[in-house]
């Protein structure tokens, strides 16, 4: 059976034509006890209202930023990521590929990205709320199952269009697999056992940037909606990409 999708607020956003879902104030149990030691404590969290990306961005949506801001191009000198690097010279994305989400993007490529579009990067504990659309205590956006038909994971074959699985109940799309997202927190595996109730912002230093997720070439359990990972903010691969967010 499918499950309801809610009917939130939606916008367009003008810069970069992200739709936005607004996704109400309150509260929501982040983390899991089911989980690794950085997933617990199991908390509540109170989250203001925000705005954040119905889909990851797009190669399409970042060329234009490409264009505009003369930015460097998604591509890393490495024969595994050859299928996403995009034309240096040409400065333009994989053929066939425009509505696949933007990989190979840095932590700080994916905040120049956001500061153009004229929003951010979602917190950690936003992003854990709208990836689970009001599903308490679920392992995966849909239920406890993992579920082919549900996600794009465990795959050699690259990350797929944007909006090519169902949505979760607050109408995202790709929340778990097909590319890891990047978030605004720093990353503290102990972060849950003193971080605030309201609005955490993550701690206030470290050297590691949170990834969210799952993607495309990766087991399962990195696709739990409470999965915890980390990379340095200048790493680079095709498995990772990241979506809007806002707070008007």
């Amino acid at each position: 059976m499918s499950q309801r999708v809610s009917a939130l607020p939606e916008v367009v956003n003008a810069r970069d034509g992200s739709v936005l879902v607004q996704i109400p104030a309150g509260e929501f149990s982040m983390g899991s006890e089911a989980g690794f030691p950085s997933e617990r404590p199991v908390h509540q969290v109170m989250v203001e209202r925000y705005w954040i990306g119905k889909y990851l961005v797009t190669n399409v949506q970042y060329e234009q930023f490409v264009r505009d801001t003369d930015h460097r191009v998604p591509y890393v000198d490495d024969p595994r990521v050859t299928m996403d690097n995009w034309d240096v010279q040409q400065r333009t994305y994989p053929p066939g590929r425009g509505q696949h989400p933007v990989v190979l993007v840095s932590w700080q490529d994916a905040v120049a990205y956001c500061a153009w579009a004229g929003g951010r990067l979602p917190t950690e504990a936003e992003w854990e709320r709208a990836a689970r659309g009001g599903l308490e205590g679920k392992l995966y956006p849909w239920g406890d199952e993992i579920d082919p038909s549900k996600a794009n994971y465990d795959n050699g074959n690259g990350t797929s269009p944007v909006g090519g699985y169902a949505p979760n109940a607050y109408g995202l799309y790709d929340t778990a697999g097909n590319a890891w997202e990047w978030v605004a927190d720093w990353y503290d595996p102990k972060y849950y056992r003193t971080s605030p109730v309201t609005n955490p912002p993550g701690p206030s230093q470290g050297s590691t940037r949170v990834l969210r997720g799952g993607a495309w070439l990766l087991f399962p359990q990195f696709c739990r909606v409470a999965y915890r990972f980390r990379e340095g903010a200048d790493f680079r691969f095709n498995l990772i990409g990241f979506r809007l967010a806002c707070s008007w």
